[in-house]
Parts: structure tokens; sequence; C-alpha cells
């Protein structure tokens, strides 16, 4: 019987393999076709990108999405010069547990990029990206960890932010724009409540639902936060998901998370950033995943739900 047991187990784990990270998780379940939906919803509300419409949109959304979940939420709203053009931008805040001692940042932007850049083509290069996994994913991923949350509490205070404006550009002055405003006055910026509360590590998500994911440590990440790095990749090993987080760094990135390490916030950026439509017009659903999703939701929820 107990060699039989064992048997059952193994092609259990392997089973649930498949469908994601190996091990259960100690929380209620990430469902990844739920965060895939929730990618495909922002993709179909068009380009998000400060002064179209999807941009209003797409605030509206998330914002709503998180109401249902966290504890509270609110706006920051901000203006930004670029171009001649005064660009309206608001980052989305939401939190768990405000009377924790320990809090830990999970950050995503959720604007797109203007323009494709890395299209081949002048005329495509002129066009706006849908945003699909630069972008979307980041955000469904936090979307539907303010679900698992809501359903079992971490011990840890959450604080989610949605960052403007990162990807706006063309040069990385005018990027990074909703991250540099948070960072400007992190007292402010980190309230909950109207309380101040010091952000023990953050964990930044950018280009997370590629099909073919492969996320490398990154530099920045590694030098200001290699506990935090270790943290989530030893989760990942955990979880049977390995195979998705390498234990290389391969890149050094300019992303949401520099400003933050600059104020005083021990943040790591997990990204894919071998993903192939990056900045151009084919950056949308069908180049990610619900598996993908899950993967990286289930990592992040379960170094969470370890904090004590």
């Amino acid at each position: 019987m107990s060699r039989f047991i064992m048997r059952l187990t193994t092609c259990l784990m392997a089973f649930s393999a498949l469908l994601g990270c190996a091990p259960a998780q100690p929380g209620p379940p990430f469902d990844g076709k739920r965060a895939f939906e929730l990618l495909s919803k922002q993709v179909g509300l068009g380009p998000r990108y400060p002064g179209s419409p999807g941009h209003s949109e797409a605030q509206r959304f998330i914002l709503n999405q998180l109401k249902l979940y966290a504890d509270g939420t609110r706006t920051d709203e901000f203006t930004s010069r670029i171009g001649g053009k005064t660009l309206e931008m608001a980052n989305v805040v939401g939190w768990f547990n405000p009377d924790a001692r320990k809090w830990v940042l999970l950050a995503a932007h959720w604007d797109t990029r203007p323009t494709a850049d890395c299209e081949v083509t002048a005329e495509k290069r002129a066009k706006p990206i849908p945003g699909a996994n630069d972008g979307a994913s980041g955000v469904a991923v936090l979307l539907e960890l303010a679900r698992v949350f809501h359903e079992r509490r971490p011990q840890v205070g959450v604080l989610m932010v949605f960052f403007d404006g990162e990807d706006y550009g063309p040069g990385e002055s005018a990027m990074y724009l909703g991250a540099k405003h948070f960072a400007s006055d992190i007292k402010t910026s980190a309230a909950v409540a109207d309380r101040p509360v010091k952000i023990d590590y953050g964990i930044l998500l950018d280009m997370v639902g590629d099909k073919n994911l492969g996320i490398y440590r990154e530099r920045h990440s590694v030098d200001a936060a290699p506990d935090v790095v270790e943290k989530v990749w030893s989760a990942a090993k955990s979880l049977g998901c390995a195979d998705k987080f390498r234990p290389e760094v391969r890149y050094t990135i300019e992303d949401d998370h520099v400003p933050l390490i600059r104020a005083g916030v021990r943040c790591i950026d997990v990204i894919d950033f071998d993903y192939g439509p990056w900045h151009t017009l084919d950056d949308t659903p069908d180049k990610c995943s619900p598996e993908s999703l899950k993967a990286v939701g289930e990592v992040v929820a379960r170094v969470v739900y370890d904090e004590r």
C-alpha cells in the first residue's frame, strides 16, 4: 500500500507540474486562466499609453478589480511634461493587512508604449503596441494575487502598486515616470490609510506572460537585494519552476525597480527580457499563456505566504 501511495503521489506531482508549478500552494490556488482573461481584457481596451482612450479605461478597470479584494485603494495622480505635452498619469495603489508591521511591495506597470520602435518599417514603428506581455501580464498576475490574498490573508502587509508611464519614451528620460513619482516622496507614496509604512522589500513583475518563459536574475536586483532574489528563485525551485527561473545573471536592466532602489527600497525585477515581440505590434495575447502567468503567480504567492 505504501508503495502504491508513493507512486500515486509522484503521478499527481507530475500532473500538477504540467498545469503550473508542482507542489500545492500554502494559500488558495492561483488561477492562471483567470489571470489570462485579465490580460486579454486589458488588451481589449486598446493601446493604454497616457492620453489615449484606453489609458483612462485601463485605470478604471484596474482600480475596480482591485477594489473587489484589497483592504484599501487609491490613485496617486501626477503630471509629466514630455515633448511639449502635459500628460495626466496615475499610479494605482492597493493594500492588504493595513495594521501589519512588515510590508512587501508588489509592483507592475500598467501603461503601454505609444510607439512600436522595434518594428522594422517606419510605418509600423509609428503605431502603438498592444502590450499583452509588456504591461498587461504583470498587472494580470497582481490582480489575480489580489483575489488570492483576499481569500487567505498573508501574515505580512502587502502594498500593490501599478505604475503608470513606465514605457512612454522614446528615451529613458521619459520612462519609469510612475516609479520616479512614487520614489520622489517614498514616505507619502508608501502610506497606508494615511500611515507611512516601511517596505521591507519589493518585487517588480514585467513581461512575465511569455509562452516560452525564461526569467534570469537581473544585475541591479542581485546587487541591491541578493537575499530577495534568493527568496524568489528558491521558491521557484521548490515549486518545480526552475526551468522558468534560470539561475544565471544575464542582463542589467533599467526598469521601475531602479528608482525604488535609489530611494532606499530593496527591490528586484522579475522579467523575461528575451521576449521576441518586445516593443512590436506582435505583442498580443497569443504570445502569452495561462501557464506562464500561473507559474509566476505561484512563485510570488509562495514568497509572500512564507513571510512572518
